[in-house]
């Protein structure tokens, strides 16, 4: 396993992660996730660790938190060899004070988080949605709060608008606060929206990038084909309305390349995905999942090797689509590749 530094931070964080989303599962989203139980979760971070995976991210809507629970108990006895990722801010009730960022519910809900968790800090905290109703400088007092009475070692935030996280990094310079150092976001071959202003103002931050989803929401597992349905058993059949958008054709198209790809290498779909993701500027970690060991392994198997930059373009070519206003122009107009060389 290979290990990199969480964007500009001193963190260093192996390039798979698992995603403990499966943990628990209860409800029409989750519960389609997995409902990994306690003794299931221990077999499957046994097998990270083994690995070399040594991060596990989570959050306190997984579940209801079942899914810190059940982290928790699967790495009782073995807090210092694991790095434990987990994001609040998402609602978690129907009260006014159960949403949000605000210094109240944040200690609230971090305190709550280190419960369920067995633990008394967090590696790294991310805020799992902007919250426009809590000024920036009450937001990273707290977190600086939290940060000097150990609880939280790193800060990042996931799915935020651009905007807002240049202004919390500049806020952050201003008043001498600690910044954000990850940013959890989807990304994949058929979601690359990511690349347009986040990935250009990670790269000018040193922000990193903790990639959801690299498969696209399970699109990209290799089960899913041209003219074919969905496959029974898939979770999109009960979670598709919650899922990025795709078009059908974009996805073929990406899925034909992959099979190319896969029929050259030997290597499955899903691992040429991933390790597509790998050669990415800004990524940090791919965050994988698994309901079960067979599928754990398989995406460990997206390491240890590289794609050859032949296949990285073939890939680029067909995952390519006009990003929107205002970067449509620059692509359009003659001499930009020339202004704007590529990022790798």
């Amino acid at each position: 396993m290979d290990y990199r530094q969480l964007g500009s931070s001193g963190l260093r964080v192996p390039v798979l992660s698992f995603g403990a989303g499966t943990f628990g599962g209860a409800g029409p989203l989750f519960g389609a996730w997995g409902r990994s139980d306690a003794n299931e979760a221990r077999r499957l971070v046994d097998i990270c660790l083994e690995a070399g995976v040594n991060l596990f991210d989570t959050a306190d809507v997984y579940s209801d938190g079942a899914s810190e629970r059940v982290l928790g108990e699967a790495i009782r006895g073995r807090r210092d060899a694991v790095l434990i990722s987990t994001k609040t801010g998402l609602p978690t009730g129907d009260g006014p004070a159960d949403w949000g960022v605000s210094r109240s519910r944040l200690i609230r809900q971090v305190e709550a988080a280190l419960r369920r968790l067995g633990t008394d800090y967090i590696d790294v905290l991310q805020l799992h949605a902007f919250d426009a109703s809590t000024p920036v400088e009450e937001l990273l007092a707290t977190l600086e709060t939290l940060v000097a009475a150990g609880k939280v070692r790193y800060t990042g935030v996931s799915n935020y608008p651009g905007w807002q996280l240049m202004k919390a990094l500049a806020a952050a310079v201003r008043d001498g606060r600690p910044r954000y150092v990850a940013h959890q976001v989807y990304y994949s071959l058929i979601g690359r929206a990511y690349e347009a202003d986040l990935m250009p103002l990670g790269l000018d931050q040193g922000v990193g990038a903790l990639v959801w989803s690299p498969l696209g929401w399970g699109r990209l597992t290799g089960k899913i084909r041209r003219g074919s349905p969905i496959p029974a058993g898939s979770r999109l059949h009960e979670t598709a309305i919650f899922a990025p958008p795709v078009e059908d054709e974009h996805l073929y198209r990406v899925i034909d390349a992959l099979d190319a790809i896969a029929e050259e290498t030997g290597k499955s779909v899903p691992q040429i995905a991933i390790n597509w993701l790998l050669q990415r500027p800004t990524v940090s970690s791919v965050i994988i999942g698994a309901r079960t060991e067979e599928q754990l392994r398989q995406n460990l198997g997206a390491v240890g090797w590289s794609l050859t930059l032949e296949q990285i373009a073939a890939l680029d070519a067909a995952s390519d689509v006009l990003p929107p206003y205002p970067h449509t122009p620059y692509r359009q107009q003659a001499g930009f590749a020339r202004l704007n060389p590529p990022l790798v």
